[in-house]
């Protein structure tokens, strides 16, 4: 009789050691799950930063098309630009950076579930611009055209994707 009760003693405490297994395995996979989901939201933020960002290059294009109004020149021998101004147009209050549709009157919804918590920026820069295969120091009269940066932002304030082109008005 001692030794069937030392039995059922070892049997609970298997029981409690695979119980206690299964909760481990339990937690250890709803903590990938979510881990899984934050990469995924994560993801889906660039996306929506980087399509903003695309947008507003595409919105830089039709300005540049429209009208000789462009913002910002580059000065040969400084840092471009874009280096020099904040994209976001908060610090320097938009000084050199325009937001989408400021000048072309496209508009773009923001600041609900998926979509950009605000609109995106870009500045236009003009610079001289040598076809391809051209001696740039043999004097040859330069054309110009015009470098975008663009700066997109996704549903989160924290994601930000900047964008740059190089675009030359059709003659």
């Amino acid at each position: 009789m001692k030794r069937a009760r030392r039995q059922r003693g070892v049997t609970v405490l298997v029981c409690l050691m695979m119980l206690i297994l299964v909760m481990l395995l339990g937690v250890s996979a709803a903590q990938m799950s979510l881990l899984g989901e934050k990469a995924a939201r994560g993801e889906r933020d660039r996306d929506v930063a980087f399509q903003a960002a695309e947008d507003a290059l595409a919105d830089a294009e039709r300005d540049i098309q429209a009208g000789p109004a462009v913002p910002c020149d580059a000065v040969p021998g400084t840092a471009p630009v874009w280096q020099r101004v904040d994209l976001s147009g908060v610090e320097d209050g938009g000084k050199c950076t325009l937001s989408y549709g400021a000048r072309t009157g496209a508009a773009m919804s923001t600041g609900e579930g998926f979509l950009p918590f605000k609109k995106p920026r870009y500045v236009i820069e003009r610079m001289e611009c040598h076809p391809p295969g051209e001696d740039a120091s043999a004097g040859a009269a330069a054309s110009y055209c015009y470098r975008v940066t663009a700066i997109g932002f996704g549903a989160r304030p924290a994601t930000e994707v900047v964008l740059q082109t190089v675009f030359s008005k059709p003659d």
